[in-house]
């Protein structure tokens, strides 16, 4: 969340400055998303929020017991915070549009889809998290595996592509890798009929970058992964050998998802939430937490990851801020400060000086929040 409010702390739009460095290129590849297959340090945001969203869980039935709260209650409780994920996620991504944009790959909207079949497995007492995964990877590979490489359409995709503007423009794989192609997969397919199901100015045909609105099925698995660390976390007596099992765990996962795309079983791809995305990057995801716990609980090193925790606290705001403040935010730093804020240190790191002052300002923000004890959560 720290990468997000600070949009990556300008270093791609500074990296535009400086073509000819192979060394800014390199780290302005890391702060945007991959074409198509592939991983960057940008994509691993939304699989930690939501591998995040499912350590919490654990604590919050704990949470939910002590204040007596019946099985009932809780579930009315899980469907509201399911509901009003989706809706606060479309809000958020029509902002600047002429009307609502009925469009389910926000982060939020995949959130809330996905929600309650893992608060339904967090109530069994038995660890069914693994198993449930792999269930669902296992079905939605063979949905892909089994769906036939096709044209969009009875014309063919690239006439299609030519009649609609389709932008037929990232990397498209060959042979079996080609049942993950853009816009020509089965959950292409259902959005070209499900999204038309909503009011639209125009029909809708695609999604520039590829994103579909299935990807919340298998990143549900995402969620399932940090519901079994945030357990494992609350079982396993003493930090070392939580954090062991937790970074030894996810590099096994990452591992397996990797060998997916290298071998040719499912190409790693995170615009479409592929089953060997979704075991890279939980996998990343559980030996980062794992890393994170032996600092903070076995050497009680609480301090160095505190601004992490300052920002955990009220992501929600976080992630508001930086979807519908920004512009206003960097905006107002000129208007009291001068033109020239920004420039200080020239106008080639001009962006990033801009992202530092403005996602300061969020932390600094959601800090005064935790200071004043309000935190804000679905």
């Amino acid at each position: 969340m720290i990468l997000l409010a600070f949009n990556g702390f300008g270093i791609l739009e500074a990296s535009r400055n400086f073509p000819a460095s192979e060394g800014w290129q390199t780290a302005g590849w890391m702060f945007e998303h991959v074409a198509w297959r592939g991983c960057s340090l940008w994509d691993m945001i939304q699989p930690s929020f939501m591998f995040l969203v499912g350590v919490s869980i654990p604590w919050s039935l704990a949470a939910q017991k002590a204040k007596n709260i019946s099985i009932g209650q809780g579930w009315v409780r899980a469907i509201c915070r399911s509901f009003l994920l989706v809706v606060l996620g479309i809000f958020l991504i029509s902002n600047n549009k002429p009307s609502t944009d009925f469009s389910f790959v926000n982060v939020l909207t995949q959130i809330g889809l996905g929600y309650l079949v893992v608060y339904a497995v967090a109530q069994s007492s038995r660890p069914l998290a693994p198993f449930v995964s792999a269930a669902i990877l296992a079905a939605y590979w063979l949905l892909f595996a089994l769906w036939p490489v096709a044209s969009l359409g009875p014309i063919g995709s690239q006439e299609l592509a030519a009649q609609l503007n389709l932008p037929i423009d990232r990397q498209q794989l060959a042979g079996f890798g080609a049942h993950w192609n853009q816009h020509l997969n089965p959950a292409a397919s259902f959005d070209r009929w499900f999204l038309n199901l909503f009011p639209r100015e125009t029909p809708f045909v695609f999604n520039r970058g590829g994103y579909q609105t299935l990807n919340f099925i298998p990143s549900i698995a995402t969620m399932l992964l940090g519901l079994a660390a945030g357990q494992t976390i609350r079982e396993v007596p003493g930090a070392f050998p939580a954090a062991i099992r937790l970074v030894l765990g996810g590099v096994v996962i990452a591992l397996l998802g990797w060998l997916l795309d290298i071998t040719g079983v499912c190409p790693l791809v995170k615009r479409i939430w592929t089953p060997s995305w979704t075991l890279w990057s939980g996998g990343l995801c559980l030996s980062t937490l794992g890393l994170f716990h032996f600092l903070t609980e076995a050497l009680q090193k609480q301090i160095l990851a505190w601004p992490l925790t300052i920002a955990g606290m009220n992501s929600i705001v976080l992630y508001v801020c930086y979807m519908l403040l920004r512009p206003w935010t960097a905006a107002s730093w000129e208007r009291h400060f001068g033109p020239n804020i920004f420039l200080m240190a020239g106008p080639a790191l001009a962006p990033i000086l801009q992202a530092c002052f403005v996602g300061f300002s969020f932390w600094l923000f959601v800090w005064w929040l935790q200071r004043q004890k309000v935190f804000i959560r679905l």
